[in-house]
């Protein structure tokens, strides 16, 4: 299957314009599987919570995933993507998966990363993972990367694939993620966005871009710049991710040990 991510510099607070970049580029290139990155329709350094709550919107039927679903629909697709979501008095940092035939699942973030912690509410439900056909998919959201228990449980429920937008100014979570494939043996995709946000007097973030996709080795298939504004895809093959087998004695799955591991958890 062919999977890659697009990464870009979203303009503040202009989703609509946000999308027709989205769809520009998309409709230039071919892919399975497309990850966008964090909050991409809205940009990322807020001033207010009111300025949140004007940005924000209902997941699914919110004009963002309608839009993203038309998208994945003339790809004949899977799209990933970060958008605020609003759910009553409670506003979410969500990430999307969506095709041509409307919304496949949803996730909202569970670790919250500086400001966003004024701004949404975290998640309190694990990321599902999705058999999209070609390939069993799970979802984390930037910062969660610093939390490597995330990962692993996708991969125990049968995650292929482990994707991630992202905003990140972080300079670790690149080889992070390369640790991450190697420790579960799966593929990962980061799309992260790029360019710099300073807004209301705050000092300003810079993003690091690197978007990227590793193998089950932690190989870099691709990647991109810290600057440039890519749609990259590389040929994948998820059955490997399927084989967790280290050495001849080693498997991944069979090797651990959960029964140490729980009472060690149960001490904190």
């Amino acid at each position: 299957m062919l999977a890659g991510f697009f990464q870009f510099e979203p303009v503040f607070g202009v989703v609509s314009s946000n999308l027709d970049t989205i769809e520009e580029v998309a409709d230039r290139e071919s892919f399975d599987l497309l990850v966008l990155p964090e909050l991409c329709t809205t940009g990322y350094q807020f001033v207010s919570q009111k300025e949140v709550r004007d940005l924000s919107e209902p997941v699914p039927g919110g004009p963002s995933t309608d839009r993203l679903i038309k998208i994945a629909n003339k790809s004949n697709a899977h799209i990933v993507a970060g958008l605020a979501e609003k759910d009553g008095k409670d506003i979410f940092n969500t990430a999307v998966m969506v095709n041509g035939s409307g919304m496949v699942s949803k996730y909202r973030k569970i670790h919250l990363f500086h400001e966003e912690t004024l701004w949404f509410t975290p998640g309190s439900e694990l990321p599902d993972v999705v058999d999209i056909g070609s390939a069993r998919v799970g979802m984390i959201i930037c910062f969660d990367w610093f939390f490597p228990e995330l990962t692993r449980i996708l991969t125990i429920a049968g995650a292929d694939i482990v994707v991630q937008p992202a905003n990140l100014i972080l300079p670790y979570c690149q080889k992070a993620m390369q640790t991450r494939s190697i420790e579960n043996r799966i593929y990962t995709i980061t799309s992260n966005r790029t360019g710099t946000e300073e807004r209301g007097g705050k000092k300003p973030l810079t993003f690091t871009g690197g978007s990227q996709v590793t193998d089950v080795k932690g190989n870099v298939l691709i990647s991109a710049s810290a600057n440039d504004e890519k749609l990259q895809v590389v040929e994948i093959d998820p059955e490997q991710a399927r084989d967790k087998s280290i050495t001849p004695y080693n498997s991944l799955m069979d090797s651990r040990r959960p029964d140490i591991y729980a009472d060690l958890l149960g001490k904190k």
